[in-house]
């Protein structure tokens, strides 16, 4: 299994792209090895690779690769964001896409057009580096489709697949013949699997892309309900990647748990370690799991003004270089990886109602009855249950392959009104 982490550049955060320091980036780099770790996933600004809808900076594209080179010289492989999009609270939207140039970034087709020049060319730029990972396409972009954003790009489930095919055909396209190990992907948070608004479908992800990505948070509701060393909080990305494969029709189909942090709103500071541990240790219980890149590499420096208190803390290291108690827990995990294989011994599977569209994803959320069902579950047999879709049964769908022996109903029960919100607006 691959084990690695989302680089937050120590110096500068992610406008250091605006002025890259080949010095800084190396140390992050030799770090981050020094943990044992095998790879880190970058996030390229969007708006400064493509400030005009027709413009495509080559200085850009090149640091893009010098960055990639950088991670080799220190034996990391690459995974490669291109839309960015969004992070940490903050959207980075070029301003050829806003007010006075407002148009919907999923439906309008010379946007459409443009992204897909951009995301073919960032995959171009990387495509013989012989430490690429992969390209994903975007980071969350999903979080613009739909409310709670602000300002949301709204779209249909429909036009969803026609985007997300374009990009993934644009990516696939700069790389010409060079087939990464973690392939084409891309990335959206939990509202597509826990919010009824999101027009970012589960089957988006288990159906386009060469791997399922999720992203992983429980400053969703999880660690609320459940306390933040409680089994729905250190189970929460082990759930997300065995619903998530509910979707599979191939059921060897790779997972990768992309994003996953201990945020400190919701779980104490002393008891993150802890947290990274079981968390790691549950997720890699899933079959078909490929590797998971912890957020983040480095915090964020508090001289940075407006971030969500949550972001300053989310490192392996502070930002000037000292190694935190999450890292060392890392770094040892890292060294007895052998211990971290899945679970394939058969067992129940709890069945998802996912007949009516358009209300199921609510039930799958924190205090949703798939939920919270999945949670006893997993505290009765030491393993979190496989999941299965009704709509799959009805299919006459092989369990055997997902080591299903039983199938067990949920009762579907009144929710409390949750929403699966952005830290920046989340309140505990």
């Amino acid at each position: 299994m691959r084990l690695g982490v989302n680089y937050t550049p120590s110096q500068g955060w992610f406008h250091s792209w605006l002025d890259l320091d080949h010095a800084a980036v190396a140390r992050d780099f030799a770090q981050i090895a020094s943990l044992g770790l095998d790879h880190v996933r970058i996030f390229p600004l969007w708006p400064i690779v493509q400030p005009n809808r027709s413009l495509l900076r080559p200085r850009a594209l090149r640091e893009i690769r010098e960055v990639v080179d950088l991670a080799g010289e220190a034996g990391l492989d690459v995974g490669v964001d291109a839309i960015q999009g969004h992070l940490s609270s903050f959207d980075f939207l070029p301003s050829w896409l806003a007010t006075w140039h407002d148009r919907n970034m999923f439906t309008n087709p010379d946007v459409v057009g443009s992204l897909a020049d951009y995301v073919r060319e960032v995959a171009a730029a990387v495509a013989d580096a012989s430490n690429l990972l992969g390209v994903t396409v975007g980071n969350e972009v999903n979080q613009f489709a739909a409310r709670p954003h602000p300002d949301p790009h709204e779209a249909t489930p429909a036009q969803v697949t026609q985007w997300l095919d374009a990009m993934i055909g644009a990516a696939r396209d700069g790389l010409g013949n060079v087939v990464p190990p973690a392939g084409v992907t891309h990335a959206m948070y939990d509202a597509s699997w826990y919010d009824d608004r999101q027009p970012f479908l589960p089957e988006h992800a288990a159906e386009l892309g060469d791997f399922t990505v999720t992203h992983s948070w429980v400053f969703n509701g999880s660690a609320q309900r459940h306390g933040g060393l409680g089994t729905g909080s250190v189970r929460h990305a082990e759930y997300l990647l065995r619903l998530s494969a509910a979707w599979h029709r191939d059921p060897a189909r790779p997972l990768w748990l992309q994003e996953v942090g201990a945020p400190t709103n919701v779980v104490a500071v002393e008891d993150a370690p802890e947290f990274l541990e079981r968390t790691v240790r549950n997720a890699a219980t899933v079959p078909g799991l490929w590797g998971i890149t912890w957020w983040c590499s480095h915090d964020v420096a508090r001289s940075l003004a407006d971030f969500p208190p949550l972001e300053y803390d989310l490192g392996l290291f502070t930002n000037d270089g000292e190694t935190k108690p999450t890292g060392r827990r890392l770094a040892e995990l890292a060294e007895r990886r052998h211990e971290l294989v899945p679970v394939t011994k058969p067992g129940p599977g709890i069945v998802v109602d996912d007949s009516d569209p358009t209300t199921y994803r609510a039930q799958l959320g924190p205090g949703g009855s798939v939920f919270e069902a999945w949670n006893a579950t997993a505290e009765e047999e030491g393993v979190g249950p496989h999941i299965v879709l009704r709509s799959r049964i009805g299919e006459s769908v092989d369990l055997a392959p997902r080591g299903i022996v039983e199938l067990r109903a949920v009762a579907v029960a009144a929710l409390e009104p949750i929403d699966v919100l952005h830290p920046a607006v989340t309140t505990v």
